[in-house]
């Protein structure tokens, strides 16, 4: 952690890490970001979904101070990342899409090289160890895999024990196992206090570390909230088959029915009480309801329908 003269003297319990107010910012006429706003608070993660092309990384550069905002208010500790850039890079850890390191270096003199550059960095053999590299410290960049070079991305992130860290797509390329080491490594972050901003396509992702989510379409903020929260903006479903002959179960008022064949989905608002109806009417016949699966609603349909375009937020936008 860095000195407290690196950023204003406030109240850490109480104000965001991370203040995103109405923020907009254009290329030319084309307006990639049209006016969100976020928060992220010290130890937690917030998720910041959507397709390519929704205004995630435009966002992303001006709070990283890369590019300044064409409206609206960005502010990390506190501080204007553009304006106060000296003093937010001690405390921000940035982990961008792609990193474009020297391939001639080895992994240990990288780091080395990054290290000279902050004023407080972690030993070397401790940044290697955090991302499982330590046997390769003596090999060149440009003989890691896709997937070791990406840890050596997120070393480079965390080697300045920033207290805000912005991580695009952090485990693009990895492997299953060494996605989970970098999921450990950000629960630990935050369990150390860290503010943890997250760009990431894998919805698994998003579902495990994020404590709350913001999904963008075409530069703006349709969803936030908790994953339980949004995941409660769609409905549950159940699906069955019936074998030919079989009666047909009462639909209740509440559910919309989508037929195939004999495959059946229900879709309802009120999952419990619509499933029991459902199989007490099953036993009382004698049917039996093959392949029944019955799911709530989640974050991951929630993130499609945006995608789509279907999502009643966006309906109600365009009546």
């Amino acid at each position: 952690m860095q000195p407290a003269t690196a950023a204003p003297s406030t109240d850490t319990a109480t104000t965001p890490a991370v203040e995103v107010h109405d923020l907009r910012r254009s290329y030319g006429d084309f307006e990639a970001v049209r006016g969100i706003s976020f928060e992220v608070r010290r130890g937690e993660v917030l998720a910041l979904l959507g397709v390519n092309g929704a205004g995630k990384t435009s966002a992303l550069e001006v709070l990283e101070g890369l590019a300044p905002a064409g409206g609206g208010t960005v502010r990390v500790l506190g501080l204007d990342p553009v304006r106060d850039r000296a003093r937010v890079r001690r405390e921000l850890g940035v982990l961008l899409q792609t990193s474009g390191l020297p391939g001639d270096l080895t992994v240990a003199e990288t780091l080395r090289a990054w290290a000279g550059t902050l004023s407080d960095p972690r030993p070397v053999e401790e940044a290697l160890a955090q991302v499982s590299l330590t046997g390769r410290a003596d090999v060149r960049v440009r003989a890691l895999s896709g997937g070791e070079r990406r840890r050596l991305d997120l070393a480079m992130a965390l080697l300045g024990r920033p207290s805000v860290v912005v991580l695009d797509e952090p485990t693009t390329g990895l492997d299953p196992e060494s996605r989970r080491q970098v999921w450990e490594l950000v629960q630990g972050l935050v369990a150390d206090g860290a503010a943890v901003l997250l760009t990431t396509h894998h919805l698994e992702e998003a579902e495990e570390l994020a404590d709350r989510v913001a999904v963008m379409r075409a530069g703006q903020v349709v969803l936030s909230g908790t994953q339980a929260e949004i995941a409660e903006t769609q409905p549950a479903t159940v699906r069955f088959a019936l074998d030919a002959g079989d009666p047909r179960p009462p639909v209740p008022a509440e559910v919309q029915v989508v037929e195939d064949g004999h495959r059946v989905e229900w879709r309802t608002r009120a999952l419990q009480p619509v499933l029991a109806q459902l199989l007490a009417w099953a036993a009382e016949h004698g049917v039996v309801l093959r392949t029944l699966a019955a799911r709530a609603g989640s974050l991951e349909q929630a993130f499609l329908a945006v995608a789509d375009g279907t999502h009643p937020s966006l309906m109600e936008e365009n009546r």
